[in-house]
């Protein structure tokens, strides 16, 4: 998935509005419809099995109550730089609270996210299927080491479907915005250096859409000050809220719960094809809820027992 900067004058709700999707691009649509082996068999269901044999504890990390900055402010004097706002989407800069909560260290792994869906019996995708043939019978990836990865190619509806099965739900954009900056704003997770291969998974391109993606427990120099991992590339992540293009302005100042309507749901951190402009904390995006991609997963949330 991939972002596209605002023209300057143009607010995103005029874009949207109008029907422009600043958010999408058609060279990130699914495998399915961009691989020349799109027409394979997907996955047999024993191999799926297999790989859901490999499943990973799923750590919390408590995120005490407080105040944090949440967007961006303008830079003048630079407006390209990575300082700089994405677009006009991210403004405000607003000082909000939030009640305690606990966030998933990890994005959900792939393993994990098959056991629960194959013990459920709730469909596998075929984009899904044939990226995990693909990749363990043409590149040679291991079954357990793909269980490993990020799970991607899940609607909003998958992801908030599992969250839910696990006791747990999709964090607030709120919630991950805080999680991956804590609360001074810090421009990426790991602070202000220019993000390289070591504090993230980013700038990857595949002719055929196949996902170049770290296992959810790497990049531990590139953890969020609460020491999250990959809350920037591997995966860009779905989160509860719909996406309101000027919510900024208009939402409390405790505890916002997001726009109450939307056509898109709001997807965060950049994900293994984003330049480095999508992986600074601040930066939003979303998608049609119902979109599968090769570039987005997701993590789990809850409300703290203490708030």
């Amino acid at each position: 998935m991939r972002w596209t900067r605002l023209p300057a004058g143009c607010s995103a709700a005029t874009l949207l509005a109008a029907g422009w999707m600043a958010l999408q691009s058609p060279s990130d649509d699914l495998l399915a419809q961009t691989s020349p082996h799109h027409h394979a068999p997907a996955a047999a269901p024993d191999l799926l099995q297999r790989v859901a044999q490999t499943t990973l504890p799923e750590p919390v990390i408590d995120i005490p109550a407080g105040w944090f900055l949440m967007g961006s402010m303008p830079k003048d004097d630079d407006p390209f730089s990575l300082e700089a706002p994405y677009d006009d989407t991210e403004r405000p800069q607003r000082r909000i609270w939030l009640d305690g909560y606990r966030i998933d260290r990890h994005e959900v792994a792939l393993g994990n996210y098959l056991a629960s869906a194959l013990s459920r019996g709730r469909p596998i995708s075929d984009e899904l299927a044939t990226m995990i043939r693909h990749v363990t019978g043409v590149h040679g990836i291991a079954e357990s080491s793909l269980a490993r990865w990020p799970a991607i190619y899940v609607t909003w509806a998958d992801a908030d479907f599992y969250c839910h099965r696990v006791g747990k739900r999709l964090p607030t954009e709120p919630e991950w915005e805080k999680a991956a900056r804590g609360n001074h704003g810090r421009l990426f997770p790991w602070g202000t250096a220019t993000p390289d291969a070591t504090l993230a998974v980013f700038g990857y391109y595949h002719v055929h859409e196949v996902p170049l993606l770290a296992t959810v427990e790497d990049r531990e120099a590139g953890r969020s000050p609460y020491g999250l991992h990959h809350m920037a590339g591997n995966a860009a992540e779905w989160v509860q809220d719909w996406f309101g293009p000027d919510y900024y302005t208009i939402m409390p100042d405790r505890n916002p719960p997001g726009p109450t309507t939307g056509r898109y749901k709001v997807v965060r951190g950049g994900s293994w094809k984003s330049n480095p402009t999508m992986l600074r904390t601040a930066t939003r995006g979303g998608a049609l809820p119902d979109q599968q991609a090769p570039t987005v997963g997701f993590r789990c949330a809850q409300t703290s027992s203490a708030s």
